[in-house]
């Protein structure tokens, strides 16, 4: 359950951290559409390299390598899936553009858990609820969504001690064929599913003892204001999607392979 260090909020004092919510998600949004704008491995690896400083100066280097080390199964899947389609229709005939394109589309998914992984890592959930509620989002559904987030790590750490606990009582996941396997995990998910529900339970009672949604027009403590800083960090994200769009209109990017053979 490591993939879900890098999606946990980190009380740190740094200026990644400081930065408004909605900042660092427009960096998300502007990460995503440079994601899927760009097709080449050289553009992909300059993206995902440029955001390793952002982890540096945000301190969270080692619940990032946590999620990019649990994140290793599902990019070696999409990795030889990639690669074996691409194969099947070139007539079974392997070429190094091939294992260039994989490592692309790999890559690309790489970028997206790095930069929503910095985003959950650097944003406060009540910070992320406020950002929402300020931008004119309905607070009910402000409140399911920053839920979500703070259930996830929750749920992933009950299901961490319920694998624990079996195996301790001889289960053996990893024995068996494929149907085998996932019989295994049936004694793992029973429990999982009867904790969620009793944890959702005890958070209904727990809103409907404190009279949730009693007044429709609710206020805040705090309120958001952009600084400086964020406002200098909005233009510059604004102009590098701006400029990467010029690169892919005017520009041809050549593939990694053209320049090696």
């Amino acid at each position: 359950m490591s993939i879900f260090e890098g999606f946990v909020f980190r009380r740190i004092d740094t200026p990644i951290h400081r930065l408004d919510p909605r900042v660092k998600f427009l960096y998300t949004l502007v990460t995503l559409v440079l994601a899927i704008l760009f097709n080449e491995f050289l553009a992909l690896f300059v993206l995902f390299v440029g955001q390793l400083p952002l982890i540096w100066v945000a301190r969270v280097q080692r619940s990032w390598a946590r999620t990019m080390k649990g994140s290793l199964a599902l990019v070696l899947l999409i990795f030889f899936t990639n690669l074996l389609t691409r194969w099947a229709y070139a007539g079974f005939r392997l070429h190094p553009v091939y294992l260039e394109e994989s490592l692309a589309m790999t890559l690309r998914f790489l970028i997206l858990v790095e930069s929503f992984s910095i985003f959950s890592l650097t944003t406060s959930p009540d910070d992320l609820s406020l950002a929402m509620e300020q931008a004119g989002i309905p607070y009910w559904f402000c409140f399911a969504f920053t839920t979500s987030i703070r259930l996830m790590p929750a749920i992933a750490r009950d299901a961490q001690t319920i694998v624990n606990a079996q195996r301790s009582r001889g289960l053996e996941l990893e024995r068996g064929n494929f149907l085998t396997r996932i019989k295994n995990y049936i004694p793992i998910l029973v429990p999982l599913i009867v904790t969620t529900i009793r944890r959702s339970l005890e958070l209904a009672e727990a809103m409907e003892s404190r009279a949730w949604g009693a007044t429709e027009k609710r206020t805040s403590l705090t309120q958001l204001e952009m600084g400086k800083t964020d406002y200098i960090a909005t233009v510059f994200l604004l102009i590098l999607l701006a400029l990467a769009i010029y690169i892919r209109v005017s520009t041809r990017i050549p593939n990694l392979t053209s320049l090696i053979l």
